[in-house]
Order: structure tokens, then sequence, then C-alpha cells
């Protein structure tokens, strides 16, 4: 098997990756990262200096960054879905919904999550509001462009619905969404119906019990 993914369950960027292997069935060898270990992490760090996760390694080529690994997937080793449109207007429009949900909705959840994992004394109230704050932005941003597309970039699964699915899973739990975010809310419910997303939340539930918030994540996510 050529392709290997070097990732942690819990990681709301690793399960971009694996929704997109998933939707297509693509074989891959999933491989447990422990960036706590200070030799395992120096050793990682040998594949790519950043020591991100998640990455994925084809043969001899290293494909770092989320999007990119996507895109390299669909040109590589393309399945039954194509994840980015053909079309250069479709495909402009599922790497600009990739993009909100990667830097308007991850970003500021993983920005709280940070502070969550420092001693309470140590948290930052200012940056906690602002994340909270911004979520409120990215949500009110959505509700008003998804329209009636029943995924983000219209009516066919593509990258965006990738990186949307964990990103809005850890940001509902930051902050939930309001009444008013209907189309939202509907829409989060159809990505919790793909059974590669709900594939990750279930591979993921011996782990929440790292995860600072586990008390606010709702029942149906911890067990069925």
């Amino acid at each position: 098997m050529s392709l290997t993914l070097h990732y942690h369950p819990l990681s709301s960027y690793c399960w971009k990756v694996l929704i997109a292997l998933h939707e297509n069935g693509t074989p891959f060898e999933a491989r447990h990262v422990n960036l706590g270990d200070p030799a395992e992490r120096a050793a990682y760090a040998g594949l790519w200096p950043t020591a991100k996760i998640p990455l994925l390694v084809d043969g001899d080529r290293v494909v770092p960054e989320t999007s990119i690994q996507i895109e390299y997937l669909d040109h590589h080793h393309p399945g039954r879905l194509r994840l980015l449109p053909q079309d250069f207007d479709a495909r402009q429009e599922a790497r600009l919904w990739d993009r909100v949900f990667d830097l308007y909705v991850m970003t500021p959840m993983q920005r709280f999550i940070a502070q969550q994992l420092r001693p309470e004394a140590e948290r930052n109230a200012a940056t906690l509001t602002g994340a909270v704050n911004d979520l409120g932005m990215a949500y009110d941003l959505i509700e008003s462009r998804l329209g009636e597309r029943t995924w983000a970039a219209g009516e066919a699964f593509t990258m965006a619905d990738c990186a949307a699915a964990p990103a809005l899973f850890y940001a509902a739990v930051v902050r939930p969404f309001a009444p008013g975010h209907r189309k939202l809310g509907a829409y989060f419910e159809r990505l919790l119906a793909r059974p590669s997303v709900w594939r990750c939340i279930v591979e993921a539930r011996p782990f929440f019990q790292y995860y600072p918030l586990r008390h606010a994540l709702p029942a149906r996510f911890l067990a069925d």
C-alpha cells in the first residue's frame, strides 16, 4: 500500500483528509502520531519540518497541508466522487468554501481550545471572547450565503464539505448555533449523515476523554 496518512483521531484537520479518503474508499495506512513523545516527534519532523498533522505520504512523495492533500488525492488517486470539480468556476467555489471553513471556523475554534489547554489562571479572556465572536461572524456569513444549496459549494459534495464537517463539529461545542442559523444547522445535520463523517466521530470516541470540552459534547456523539 503506497498511501500512508500520519494523523491523530482527535484532530479536526486530520478528519478533513480522512473524510476525503473514506468518501472514495481509497486504500491507505493510518499511522497514529504521538507528538507528545519527543523521540517520535523528532522522527516525524524528519518527514516534514513543521511536524504538523496530518501528513500524507505516497511512496517517496511527502504531501503536506490538508487542501493540497485532498487535491493530490483527487488527481492521483481519483474515486467515484471528484472532490474538486472539473469546471473552473465550480472548482473556485469549492476552494473558496474550503478556505472559509479552515480560516474562519477552524482557526478561531482552535484558538479557543488552545486556551482551554492552559491552566485556568493563565487563559487570556480577550482571546477567548475574540474566538467566540469570530465564530459568530463565520456562522452569519455561512447562513447568509448557503442559500438552498445541499452542500457548501453546490449540489455536489466537495473538498469544502470535508473541511466543513470537522470545523463545525468542534466549533458548535465552543459556540452552539443560534436559532437563526437554520440553514447552517440543517447543513451540519446533512454532514453528520455522511458515513465518512460519522466514522471519524466514532473512531475518535476513545480519545474524547482528552478533549478539554468533552463535558459539552452532545450525548449522541459519545455513544450510538
